[in-house]
């Protein structure tokens, strides 16, 4: 699904859907409660819904869909980055334009980048 806030995708196991309608809960009840009048319960809950299953081949691999890849701004390569329930799947240009709060991930990414160039010189 793409990432409510950055230009990234996020991928989570299935069982974490049975969180999502709790988190929509959550998040309504402290709208009403902050009298966030900007909140919309259809909005978010396409947000949290509108993922797509992505089956995986035998060995772990799967297909992304092209309007998934579109979404993601994914170009030739991709970086996943574990975030506790699910994982950030980022285009590694788009992960370098953010600030300095994503500072480790960044390094983590230009380092694995650094090593498969190197590897295929």
């Amino acid at each position: 699904a793409a990432h409510d806030r950055f230009d990234c995708l996020i991928g989570f196991g299935l069982s974490r859907t049975d969180k999502l309608n709790q988190q929509l809960e959550r998040e309504e009840e402290r709208a009403i409660r902050l009298g966030d009048a900007d909140f919309d319960r259809d909005v978010r809950a396409q947000q949290l819904f509108g993922f797509e299953q992505l089956p995986y081949d035998d060995s772990g691999r799967f297909v992304m869909p092209e309007h998934l890849r579109d979404l993601g701004k994914v170009g030739d390569g991709l970086y996943f980055q574990g975030a506790g329930d699910f994982f950030f799947v980022w285009n590694p240009a788009e992960l370098a334009r953010m600030d300095p709060a994503w500072k480790g991930a960044q390094a983590a990414c230009a380092k694995l980048i650094a090593a498969t160039s190197k590897g295929a010189a």
